[in-house]
């Protein structure tokens, strides 16, 4: 649920909303009321001590933000996380597999052709092949990468973070992003998760898992196969295909045809001055690449109503919803979950 959408169930402006999130206002008991029904939580909910703590957090570069918003996007994560682990918590065995670097990773990467190498490693370990990843959060998911979404749409500087709890993994992205920016943030906290001990001295990690992130979306004999191995020029309309067809953006799709010797350096920056003069650099032409869905907290709630792991209540409650629109959402006559994790 957004501030925005918060704010209109309480009779608050989103901005309201947002400086009791950043501490800079306290709610009155009505409106503490009111925000625990809209929520469907107690009001203890707001005062309870929260039982995980996100160790090694990393924000993406554009992170400016006030301290005040950093601590209150770190409040949401752990909201979202504690759920998670709730959830998997009663299962009786573990529901999703523990992290794990792919196997046949170089020892140490001297030289950023190597990331090539390991994007392929994690592709093959994972039985990727070569082909476009229709659902990146679901396989990242499937190997113990916990990913998270939070409305992001009132903070443009926040661009990402990556943390773990308990040495499990978790990436968190904007939830109304453009899947293009949402994959490549996805698959660049992969690089840090498959390379941070495997860079030689001199390598600068951004840089690295920025190379990484394109070769794991779009993998170099696919982009030869798509280009070819040298070209002079290449249309906009073309990396506008390929975009919609591998979820990575034009202008990433540029850096991959110029690491891998398809253009030259020059055409290359000529390319991204071009792409500034258009405002293309903002937002890109033609079909939007869609938002990436997270499934797997859904699917594993109802997995553990079908099998009686918990009940509607705990389940609505796990949610962040009424009971009475969970049991809607349950009938299939509503399916918009994903808001309320």
């Amino acid at each position: 649920m957004s501030l925005r959408d918060l704010g209109a169930r309480v009779g608050l402006t989103h901005a309201a909303i947002k400086k009791y999130e950043d501490e800079q206002a306290t709610p009155s008991s009505t409106t503490l009321l009111k925000l625990a029904h809209a929520l469907n939580v107690r009001t203890e909910y707001f005062f309870r001590p929260e039982t995980v703590a996100l160790d090694r957090i990393e924000y993406r570069k554009r992170s400016t933000l006030p301290k005040k918003r950093l601590e209150a996007i770190e409040h949401e994560v752990i909201d979202q996380i504690e759920r998670r682990i709730e959830l998997e918590n009663l299962f009786p065995s573990p529901p999703v597999v523990p992290f794990a670097p792919a196997q046949n990773l170089p020892a140490l990467v001297s030289d950023l052709s190597q990331i090539e190498d390991a994007a392929e490693a994690v592709r093959k370990a994972w039985d990727l092949g070569y082909d476009p990843i229709p659902d990146l959060i679901d396989v990242l998911e499937t190997h113990g990468i916990r990913v998270l979404m939070i409305d992001a749409n009132a903070d443009p500087k926040f661009d990402g973070l990556a943390a773990s709890v308990n040495q499990m993994p978790i990436i968190v992205v904007g939830r109304n992003w453009p899947g293009d920016r949402q994959r490549f943030t996805l698959a660049h906290e992969l690089g840090h998760l498959m390379l941070g001990n495997r860079l030689a001295d001199g390598i600068n990690e951004e840089i690295a898992c920025n190379r990484f992130a394109g070769a794991f979306l779009i993998p170099r004999q696919s982009v030869t196969q798509e280009l070819g191995a040298h070209r002079n020029y290449i249309e906009p309309k073309e990396l506008a295909l390929l975009k919609e067809e591998f979820g990575l953006s034009m202008a990433g799709i540029l850096y991959r045809a110029r690491d891998l010797g398809i253009v030259s350096p020059a055409w290359r920056d000529d390319q991204a001055k071009l792409f500034r003069i258009k405002g293309w650099h903002l937002t890109e032409p033609g079909k939007p690449y869609p938002p990436e869905k997270a499934h797997v907290f859904e699917q594993l709630i109802f997995h553990a109503l079908g099998e009686d792991y918990i009940g509607e209540s705990k389940a609505a409650e796990l949610m962040k919803m009424s009971l009475t629109t969970f049991q809607t959402v349950r009938a299939l006559e509503g399916s918009d979950a994903a808001s309320h994790q």
